[in-house]
């Protein structure tokens, strides 16, 4: 029986997930079809879903994996304890929110984690840092976020000291510094005072070695890029969606 997937977000130019799909539908003899559906707002999105009736699963990226939710009949733990869902399971006409993010950021974090890798910085607040936060507490990890601007529980880049470098041997970017086209910028961290302790993790995975990763690297962290928390990710989707 032929299938239709898809994903929302705006603008969708740039998505791995209908290549990735259509790529393994073909290898795998499935019968169906992943699109991508720019909405530009969310409110967009009853008139879409009326017009797909036959879509029965979908992923949501930027800017509406949390202003989705008001549209969803139901949320699964993770997506409902951290307010926003990628991933929807549409069947018999019920909408389920679930966050692969966090599955996907978890499975693929986990093999490198050392015994040392207990505390971790997280470099910025947006959405995409609530999926590696969830991670981080399923895996008994302590965190401290980190953004441009210091409130009462997250520090400011110029409160990063050197000390607080040593503290931290997990240092994860959900910042799109460093993002293709612009390559050359990077987190403002005191990267000398990073050893071969360290495990640096940035969601980014265009360009293939960011600058913080590279910086990192240079002082014997060991780096990796979030080309395979998509993979894990778009994964879990599929897992949900086949159940």
């Amino acid at each position: 029986m032929h299938k239709e997937y898809g994903i929302i977000g705006f603008p969708l130019t740039h998505s791995f997930s209908p290549a990735y799909f259509a790529d393994k539908f073909a290898r795998g003899g499935i019968d169906a079809a992943y699109h991508a559906y720019p909405l530009e707002t969310i409110d967009m999105f009853p008139a879409f879903i009326d017009s797909h009736p036959g879509i029965i699963g979908l992923n949501v990226t930027i800017p509406h994996k949390q202003s989705i939710i008001k549209y969803l009949d139901e949320l699964h733990t993770d997506a409902q304890e951290i307010g926003a869902v990628n991933c929807i399971d549409i069947r018999d006409g019920k909408r389920t929110g679930y966050n692969t993010d966090v599955i996907g950021f978890e499975r693929s974090l986990q093999p490198l984690l050392k015994a040392h890798h207990v505390r971790a910085l997280v470099l910025g607040t947006g959405g995409s840092s609530l999926a590696v936060r969830q991670a981080l507490v399923k895996l008994g990890i302590s965190y401290q976020k980190v953004s441009r601007i210091a409130s009462y529980d997250t520090i400011s880049y110029e409160q990063i000291t050197p000390e607080v470098i040593e503290e931290h041997t997990l240092i994860i970017n959900t910042t799109p510094l460093g993002m293709y086209p612009h390559v050359d910028s990077y987190p403002d961290l005191p990267y000398e005072a990073m050893t071969g302790k360290h495990l640096l993790y940035d969601l980014i995975y265009n360009p293939e070695e960011t600058k913080f990763l590279a910086k990192g690297k240079q002082y014997g962290a060991t780096v990796k890029n979030g080309y395979e928390m998509l993979i894990l990710q778009a994964e879990a989707s599929w897992e949900i969606w086949n159940r």
